[in-house]
């Protein structure tokens, strides 16, 4: 299981180091996706796999599902975990994060995500006094 918060500092190569406590659970090699929220996903590959099989029973007449299915898989990549335990980020998905150099990584159970210092900062201000409230919204 994937959780915590930790702060990294994205190199001059765009290199993110990985923390230690996830490295386990991630294996030697990730897929990084665009998420929700302006965030990037980090998936260990047969968690990845798992999703893809998901997606492949969607319909592709549906409009939406085309839509989703290119914003997602277009800019996946697959990366490499290094001796020194960092992934390399594709300039692509840096700039859909809006990542420069100070990155939040968050553990959300069997993936994680990737945020800009600033844009993390700004969910948790509009979200956290909330919180309460979107637990009674999600849970029975």
């Amino acid at each position: 299981m994937l959780i915590g918060e930790f702060h990294h500092n994205l190199d001059d190569k765009n290199r993110l180091a990985m923390p230690s406590k996830v490295l386990e659970s991630l294996g030697d090699e990730v897929i990084v996706a665009r998420g929700f929220e302006k965030c990037l996903m980090v998936y260990p590959l047969e968690k990845w796999d798992a999703i893809i099989a998901k997606f492949s029973e969607l319909s592709i007449t549906k409009a939406d599902t085309r839509k989703f299915m290119r914003i997602l898989l277009s800019g996946a990549t697959s990366c490499k975990i290094d001796s020194q335990n960092r992934i390399n980020i594709p300039a692509v998905l840096k700039t859909y994060a809006g990542i420069t150099k100070e990155t939040v990584i968050l553990g959300l159970d069997d993936h994680l995500e990737l945020w800009s210092e600033e844009a993390y900062q700004t969910f948790l201000d509009e979200n956290l006094d909330a919180f309460a409230e979107i637990a009674e919204n999600i849970y029975d």
